[in-house]
């Protein structure tokens, strides 16, 4: 009895803890599904998430057999899916179907896209130390951030040849980011049905129809704790800690693992942006110091001066500048903008222009030298365009029905007639072209603003007396520039709104062949898209300048930052309320925000966009690279945090360049230079002075005193048309000024232009020739006298080379070697032969 009762004791003591262990285990293997990158068995990594609703309407049906038909499909290609029941979602309305591509579709799918994987450990010895790098090792990450794998040779993967790669895992052999370009590259294929009698496929179809309301890979865990999961590398988390940190801004970017997570699309842009701002340091303290020169100088500014000497410029008696409304008035009165129009418009505009003409060329010819190490160290190499950009776009294919044999591989493709693709481009550049028209109209309008409200300020601030404290600063002048400048702003970035949709529209129409085709020509499309103070236009153009680039990087970080995060606090509201372990991974990512196909392509505008600002027009503004490259530092932070915390992760992509843009900022390099000596020669009083210093000056003591009233001309008032004649004239003025090189009215060619008005202007077109023709023979010299490809690279890419070669050969020599064991030895003899003749060319090479 008493061993029976401890018997039944002992079996409910184990059924207890059995029950315990069930418990627990169901509680683990529930945590993991939830908060986990793994299937529920937590061994297959989940590559892709699809998500979807059952929205009861009349589409329903049709939604429900695409969704079956494709999973199908995708199931067929050899991917392994698992689906969430909405009952499992925080809502209890969205169904998540979880993708794992095992290692045969890997293994399959990365010899199609030709992706390099290890073959050996990089053996060359790496470079000479910098001494500087003492110097630089606050600014330095962790060994382990900057570089998280060592640095292998590398090979296009083979399935047949799967012995010879450095395979130690199969689960962890290609990187998330390569396994999540690999499964959308099958996403954007597989085909749903037949519908209205045309193939349907590709996932970009099913979202647009809503079939699926999202797509997306998964972040590897929370951004600002590292993931329980041993098996996960938590490197979203690092790039937070060490990367998307305001606080990390003087800290190096880390380029090899933001490549790593995001791929070398979104890597090369932070490598450029992370350049472009690095170099702009040199600029913004050239620009600080031209306009510190302009400052000390102020007092000794000659024609501020006599603008503000009540005997030479409270004497001087200017006419209206508008007709009936406005009064005559003095030059004193301008004495403030005279002297803050110094700052810009003095003898180091000229120096800082020219500088800046060299500076952008040796911005382009270092950069080419970066991207050339950089496509050495990510394998690119032998990258002449990406393999997936260069093939069909889905949407080219699906509605090209017609088919033609390609001369290259020798197969069946469809294509576009010529007739169709001139009909699409016809629509096209009309459409270009019309929004070309608006924004000349537009500025058209901003001009007849300025004339216009011109008159209205200025009797505002005489009759208000409230104004009056501050009209030495605030003439009619800077306030018809700074509120045409804010309203140019506003009808800026409203057309860019439309345009931007109206731009994508019509490249849609045009139904580019390859991906890479659609980018160039949408990037193309989105990119093209009264009298002065007397002492000078600069400072006009200044204050506009100022206005709008300042006003476009604020709204841009408005945009990048704010916008995001406020979406993604509102569509987490609820969620927060929950535990973490039912707010699963594809639940946190699927409330995150969507970085588009085109998400890097603004970024890119609106870099090259301020990038325009700071060359085109420089002359005016020697603060311009200052403010750059504050915003730019902001910028990187930005970007970085709003990728890493409030985005989807994007699916990785290749790309060995910044692109088009090369070409875009090439263009505009060569521009730069002639705009510049434009604003030089006509904004700036900078020529009219030097013609008057070496040709009309009669002080040899003081040669630039009397400048100001030799560029003033004189006006009979009793010569007013009587519609234009000012309605008061309380002090019996007899004549007035204004600027111009014109003969006095007493003169026999009264009104008519002087001759120091032509030397003037043809002073102004030599310099603009000369200027050109200096900066453009520097320029080309800087160019021709930089490589692109440092020494270095060149020598490290001929050894890897020869080595990768010499590695693959050796592969098929020991293979042939089996063969000749095995037998068939006359015909394996003659590919031994050839095999080492390879050998023998690769090390001759």
């Amino acid at each position: 009895c008493m061993l029976l009762q401890l018997g039944a004791r002992l079996t409910s003591q184990i059924n207890a803890l059995c029950f315990l262990r069930e418990s627990l285990h169901g509680i683990d293997k529930r945590h993991q599904s939830k908060d986990s990158i793994f299937f529920r068995d937590g061994v297959r990594r989940i590559d892709f998430v699809l998500s979807y609703v059952d929205d009861l309407n009349k589409e329903w049906e049709k939604k429900l057999e695409r969704r079956k038909e494709f999973e199908s499909n995708l199931q067929k290609a050899g991917l392994e899916l698992e689906t969430e029941d909405k009952k499992e979602s925080e809502d209890g309305k969205i169904y998540f179907v979880k993708i794992h591509a095992p290692w045969e579709v890997l293994i399959t799918y990365a010899e199609v896209l030709n992706i390099k994987v290890p073959i050996r450990e990089n053996d060359i010895p790496p470079m000479v130390e910098n001494p500087l790098d003492c110097v630089l090792l606050p600014f330095r990450l962790p060994e382990k951030v900057m570089h998280p794998e060592p640095d292998y040779f590398t090979a296009p993967f083979s399935k047949d040849k799967q012995e010879l790669y450095l395979i130690n895992d199969e689960s962890t052999f290609f990187s998330p980011s390569m396994r999540n370009r690999i499964v959308n590259y099958i996403l954007t294929r597989c085909p749903y049905g037949t519908e209205e009698g045309k193939k349907k496929f590709g996932i970009k179809r099913l979202l647009n129809n809503g079939t699926y309301t999202a797509a997306y890979p998964l972040h590897d865990c929370q951004y600002w704790k590292k993931a329980s999961d041993p098996n996960c590398d938590s490197e979203r988390f690092t790039l937070y800690m060490e990367w998307a940190r305001f606080l990390r801004f003087y800290k190096e970017q880390p380029l090899d693992l933001i490549r790593k997570y995001y791929g070398e699309k979104i890597g090369i842009y932070f490598a450029w942006l992370g350049f472009y701002t690095e170099m702009l340091f040199l600029a913004a303290v050239v620009g600080l110091i031209c306009f510190l020169y302009g400052l000390f100088t102020m007092d000794e500014n000659m024609s501020s001066k006599e603008i503000c000497d009540p005997s030479i410029g409270g004497e001087i008696i200017m006419c209206p500048l508008c007709d009936r409304d406005c009064d005559y008035w003095r030059l004193n009165t301008t004495c403030e903008p005279s002297q803050y129009s110094h700052l810009f418009d003095n003898v180091a505009t000229l120096f800082f222009a020219i500088f800046m003409g060299i500076w952008v060329t040796l911005f382009l010819e270092f950069w080419k030298r970066r991207q050339a190490r950089l496509k050495y160290e990510w394998d690119l190499v032998d990258f002449e365009e990406e393999q997936q950009q260069l093939q069909l776009r889905p949407e080219y294919e699906a509605k090209c029905t017609q088919k033609k044999r390609n001369p290259i591989t020798q197969e069946m493709e469809p294509y576009l007639p010529l007739t169709s693709q001139a009909v699409r481009f016809c629509v096209s550049g009309a459409t270009v072209l019309f929004w070309v028209s608006l924004i000349i109209a537009s500025m058209i309008a901003v001009i007849v603003y300025r004339l216009a409200v011109y008159a209205a300020f200025a009797s505002l601030m005489e009759n208000t007396q409230s104004l009056q404290p501050i009209s030495g600063l605030l003439t009619p002048q800077l306030a018809t520039s700074v509120t045409a400048s804010c309203l140019n702003f506003v009808i800026i970035m409203i057309l860019n709104f439309f345009y931007e949709r109206i731009a994508t529209w019509i490249t849609d129409m045009e139904i580019p062949r390859t991906h890479m085709e659609y980018e160039n020509r949408l990037t193309m499309k989105m990119f093209l898209n009264e009298e002065c103070d007397p002492a000078g236009c600069l400072i006009e153009l200044t204050t506009q300048l100022t206005i709008v680039m300042a006003g476009k990087q604020i709204w841009g970080n408005i945009q990048e930052a704010i916008v995001p995060w406020i979406c993604n606090w509102w569509g987490r509201r609820k969620a927060r309320n929950n535990p973490e372990n039912l707010y699963s991974r594809w639940e946190q990512d699927h409330d995150l925000q969507t970085f588009g196909a085109l998400g890097l392509f603004y970024e890119y505008l609106e870099m090259v966009i301020q990038f325009g600002f700071i060359t085109l027009f420089v002359a005016s503004f020697p603060l311009a690279p200052l403010l750059a490259l504050m915003n730019n530092i902001l910028e990187i932070r930005v970007d970085s945090w709003k990728l890493t915390t409030q985005y989807r992760r994007p699916v990785a992509a290749k790309a060995h360049s910044i692109g088009v843009w090369q070409e875009i900022l090439n263009g505009m390099a060569i521009l730069s230079v002639v705009t510049n000596a434009f604003i030089v020669a006509f904004t700036s009083d900078m020529i009219p002075r030097l013609v008057y210093y070496y040709a009309y000056s009669e002080n040899e003591d003081s040669p630039m005193s009397g400048y100001i009233n030799n560029s003033l001309s004189v006006f009979l008032i009793s010569d007013f048309p009587e519609r234009n004649e000012p309605r008061e004239n309380p002090e019996s003025f007899v004549i007035c000024r204004y600027r111009d090189y014109r003969y006095p009215p007493d003169h026999e060619k009264r009104y008519l232009h002087t001759m120091q008005f032509w030397h003037i202007l043809a002073a102004k077109l030599a310099f603009i020739i000369i200027m050109e023709h200096v900066v453009f023979i520097v320029k080309f010299f800087v160019a021709w006298m930089i490589p692109d490809v440092p020494a270095d690279v060149k020598a490290k890419i001929k050894r890897e080379k020869y080595l990768t070669q010499k590695i693959l050969h050796e592969y098929e020599l020991e293979k042939l070697k089996e063969r000749l064991c095995q037998g068939d030895k006359q015909a394996t003899e003659k590919e031994f032969i050839a095999t080492e003749g390879r050998m023998e060319l690769s090390r001759a090479m």
